[in-house]
């Protein structure tokens, strides 16, 4: 068997995006690695999420006002 023949028909299209055979794979191991380094980032910092997500919605709501502010 032929090493090109198990590349061949393997294929990416995502968007704009389009790859064919080895880049294709790699994209693919990429995704897989950085969803694995997400999921561990999570699980690392998961009892700091609940105040990091109160912070940014704060921060939301702040600079919503400050435009609703600017423009009346």
């Amino acid at each position: 068997m032929n090493i090109r023949a198990l590349f061949r028909d393997q294929r990416i299209e995502i968007g704009p995006l389009n790859a064919r055979g080895v880049p294709a794979i790699l994209i693919g191991v990429c995704g897989i690695v950085a969803a694995a380094g997400l999921a561990s980032f999570l699980t690392r910092s998961a009892e700091r999420l609940p105040e990091t997500l109160s912070e940014a919605r704060g921060l939301a709501q702040t600079l919503r006002y400050d435009r609703q502010r600017l423009s009346s």
